[in-house]
């Protein structure tokens, strides 16, 4: 057995069933080792392509994503989406071959110091240089990149390793243990809680990775404080619930604003400070905080917690439940703003404008995924109104990186959600600069048999710096581009090809391209002078405090 097939059966050990990745000269001992196993390995078009796949992996599933290049430009395209799984939470193992330990101390071709250059992204980044230790070196990947905050890890393995001869078995995995908050910060919480009148909960993706959601939901209707969450937090609680404010994070004033303004006691639930910062919402960090989370709460001027509730989330709340009163306080502020975020939100279903609004866009698309489907949105002006407008009954049903918020990643993030949900229908939601990014995945999906829709928000232009610059100078610069023809481009692949030429268009052509057995690409222009009303609509905003 040599270090390559050791390497190996330590990942199948950990569980894994997928690799992306793209073949190279310096993995061909890996790719024949994965050949031999029970591991599925996925040929991408791209690196970038196959880390953020792996990156999707590992946030649906809370089990690392693994990705796979070769040395040198192949590992430095792995880069973004390893970034991007670091600062979103996403558990990753990143490997890659490299030049043989006999060429790195000289000029070599392709070589570059891989492991100091992914360190400042990862959680951990090493090299394997001695083959009996490659199993501790994979274990502790997967402890790393699976533990709380998860995260990425690379590990680097020089070709002429890969080929030596070894003894060895994979080690035992466990699993992380729960740890449980301490009394006394529950008592101390719990007695804020008592006391506030306009508590309100801020949810973030640490929740999710909990599986909090549940206990989230009882936690607030019991004690009746009305829920905020962050982008990466959708789905914590059911978007229909009378307590459920639905996303904070646009760096605009917003009715959300408004409750942040009322409050007098924030109890941030899995938050984490890369979602959105507190300057945002606590600029002058007057508002009191509880933190509750399974780690400590960053250092940051805006959030000095109170009290630091640190431990199993979902036990965390339902200690606090038991041991917090409020029946004798009355009903929240913000519990008031529902009803006019409710008819902000319902005033574009009947819009019939052409192009199409945002907002409408995205009212149709709720329309059509059901609870339990998957919408993976790209960077962009249309990830705003996802944001805002795109409201979801369960967790991990509405992806959004909002971390690293990496162009790109919605494609290749499909094909994984397909992967991991087989049964559920997958929407990657994109702008028409993101497409042409990771477009070439598309073929993967086809050659995998992994079919999804893309959805195009077609501006013609990066929306999203537009909307900055007119905010910033009243005008845009260096934004415009062509496009390709979307349906053709599609229908060039093997895949299928939609245009909305009107308003009723888009929610039959949905349906269908869902339904389809293949792939499909739906081209839909957007009217996005909407981005600025909205500019001009929030600076206007008073609230009714």
């Amino acid at each position: 057995m040599n270090t390559a097939e050791l390497l190996v059966k330590c990942l199948e050990n950990e569980g894994v069933q997928y690799i992306f990745g793209l073949p190279g000269e310096e993995n061909l001992h890996l790719l024949e080792a994965i050949s031999q196993s029970s591991i599925q390995f996925i040929t991408t078009r791209h690196e970038q392509g196959a880390a953020f796949m792996a990156d999707v992996y590992g946030r649906l599933t809370g089990k690392a994503g693994v990705c796979l290049s070769t040395l040198g430009p192949g590992a430095t395209n792995l880069i973004t989406g390893v970034a991007d799984a670091n600062l979103d939470g996403s558990p990753v193992v990143a490997i890659a071959g490299q030049v043989g330990t006999d060429r790195m101390h000289i000029e070599s071709h392709q070589y570059l110091d891989l492991v100091s250059i992914f360190a400042p992204i990862t959680k951990w980044s090493s090299q394997v240089v001695r083959p009996s230790n490659t199993p501790e070196i994979i274990r502790k990947a997967f402890k790393r990149a699976q533990s709380e905050k998860p995260g990425a890890v690379y590990i680097d393995v020089p070709e002429n390793i890969a080929a030596m001869a070894v003894e060895g078995k994979p080690l035992a995995t466990d699993q992380n243990e729960k740890t449980f908050a301490s009394f006394s910060a529950l008592n101390s919480a719990a007695n804020l809680i008592a006391k506030a009148k306009n508590p309100l909960i801020l949810a973030g993706n640490g929740a999710i990775r909990a599986q909090a959601d549940q206990a989230v939901t009882e936690f607030a209707t019991q004690l009746h404080i009305p829920v905020v969450n962050t982008f990466m937090g959708k789905g914590i609680i059911p978007y229909t619930h009378p307590l459920a404010l639905w996303t904070t994070g646009l760096q605009k004033r917003d009715f959300i604003t408004c409750a942040f303004e009322a409050a007098d006691l924030i109890i941030a639930i899995g938050y984490d400070l890369v979602e959105y910062s507190p300057k945002r919402w606590n600029p002058y960090g007057s508002i009191p905080i509880i933190h509750v989370g399974a780690m400590p709460a960053e250092i940051d001027s805006s959030y000095i917690p109170q009290v630091e509730v640190v431990g199993d989330i979902a036990d965390s709340l339902l200690e606090l439940l038991r041991r917090t009163d409020r029946s004798h306080q009355p009903e929240p502020f913000a519990v008031q703003l529902r009803s006019e975020i409710r008819e902000d939100y319902e005033q574009y279903a009947g819009d019939q404008a052409f192009p199409i609004k945002p907002q409408k866009i995205v009212y149709d698309i709720r329309q059509v995924l059901a609870p339990e489907d998957i919408l993976i949105s790209d960077v962009g002006a249309h990830k705003m109104w996802i944001a805002r407008n795109y409201h979801c009954d369960r967790p991990n049903t509405c992806l959004i990186s909002n971390g690293f918020a990496a162009m790109g990643i919605a494609i290749p993030g499909a094909v994984a959600a397909k992967l991991v949900h087989p049964d559920r229908k997958v929407l990657a939601v994109t702008g028409d600069g993101g497409f042409l990014m990771n477009c070439q995945e598309l073929e993967t999906a086809l050659r995998i048999g992994t079919p999804f829709v893309t959805l195009v928000f077609n501006d013609s232009g990066y929306g999203l710096i537009e909307w900055k610059q007119q905010d910033a100078f009243g005008r845009s610069r260096y934004i415009k581009f062509g496009n390709p023809d979307f349906v053709k481009f599609a229908e060039s692949m093997g895949l299928k090809g939609y245009r909305v030429e009107s308003n009723g268009d888009l929610i039959p052509i949905l349906k269908q391209a869902l339904a389809d057995s293949v792939p499909a690409v739906i081209d839909c222009p957007v009217d996005y002078r909407e981005n600025f009303k909205f500019s001009q609509k929030s600076g206007n905003l008073h609230c009714p405090i």
